[in-house]
């Protein structure tokens, strides 16, 4: 409250003198304690978390192709598995076996076809 009392006396709303000089600008760019990040550093954590999502999306997306939709979600499956891995994907082995499930999501596919003559199938013969 005397702050505010004070300020308004002297004709400043934050209570400095009007007639002192004002106070320097600062840069508003990083100081040298803040830590700098390399623009290549970022891109590379965010391509390599991004090849590891889509690994784990090969994964997913193949092993629930062998159940359902296995046209769509198999080849969806292998093209994923393949970007992961040229990303050089942190999870290998996960991009590995969505790539397998996206083929073995074809290979089921076709027997399927080859069986009942038609693409589309159901569990109730």
């Amino acid at each position: 409250m005397t702050l505010t009392t004070l300020g308004r006396r002297s004709g400043t709303a934050d209570g400095t003198d009007p007639g002192a000089p004002a106070p320097a600008a600062t840069s508003a760019g990083p100081t040298s304690d803040a830590p700098v990040r390399s623009t290549r550093s970022s891109r590379s954590s965010r391509s390599s978390r991004d090849a590891d999502a889509l690994a784990v999306a090969s994964f997913v997306l193949g092993l629930v192709g062998l159940l359902v939709m296995n046209i769509l979600l198999g080849p969806a499956a292998i093209v994923m598995a393949v970007i992961a891995l040229a990303r050089s994907t942190a999870r290998r082995g996960r991009a590995l076996l969505g790539l397998a499930l996206g083929v073995a999501d074809l290979v089921v596919l076709a027997f399927l076809v080859t069986g009942n003559g038609a693409v589309g199938w159901s569990f109730s013969g």
